[in-house]
């Protein structure tokens, strides 16, 4: 019989969860916020400078990715600008 992993988009989903809600909690922590889409335009540029710094093979990168495309969303949803 070879070797397969029924449903294992599920244990991804779970892990890139998980790296998403560390990433918001440390951003959160260093910016003194309780909410990510609280940061400033500013902030979100600082964070945009480190995402695209980071090593491309980082495993931390789609919880950095997810978080400043919700942020994006959340201001376009919201009718806010970006500057």
């Amino acid at each position: 019989m070879s070797f397969k992993w029924d449903r294992m988009y599920k244990w991804e989903e779970n892990h890139e969860r998980n790296i998403t809600e560390d990433v918001e909690e440390y951003i959160c922590e260093h910016y003194g916020i309780n909410d990510v889409f609280l940061l400033t335009p500013k902030q979100y540029k600082e964070i945009e400078s480190f995402y695209e710094e980071m090593n491309e093979f980082s495993v931390m990168r789609i919880g950095f990715s997810n978080v400043l495309n919700n942020w994006l969303n959340y201001r376009e949803e919201e009718g806010l600008d970006f500057e």
